[in-house]
């Protein structure tokens, strides 16, 4: 399984358990009561999106990958194209953060 499928796969399965938050509301809402471990943000998310969930995440200290774009997230969790996810279960957000390979905001600066 390529290294996108593997990535793809992983939120899938969290959206299968629950796990996972989709839309950018939705995620604000968890990391604003301290409810997530990771935040995917689609590569292609808008400018303002990406101001209101990173800026939020990185207060929280929590992780922000930077996915696929918006089209192909979506379609991986059965929804439309969706900007932001959410990722609740911690060993969920250790495997996706080992299979992005790159943390933007909380880790990212050490």
């Amino acid at each position: 399984m390529s290294a996108p499928d593997r990535r793809l796969g992983l939120l899938g399965l969290g959206r299968r358990a629950g796990t996972v938050v989709v839309g950018v509301a939705g995620v604000r809402a968890r990391l604003q009561a301290d409810g997530l471990a990771c935040v995917v943000v689609a590569a292609d998310a808008g400018t303002r999106t990406r101001e209101k969930v990173e800026r939020l995440a990185v207060a929280r200290g929590v992780p922000v990958l930077v996915g696929p774009p918006a089209d192909r997230l979506g379609a991986a969790l059965g929804s439309p194209p969706v900007q932001a996810v959410g990722v609740s279960d911690a060993s969920l957000a250790r495997g996706l953060m080992t299979a992005f390979g790159g943390v933007r905001g909380h880790d990212a600066d050490t």
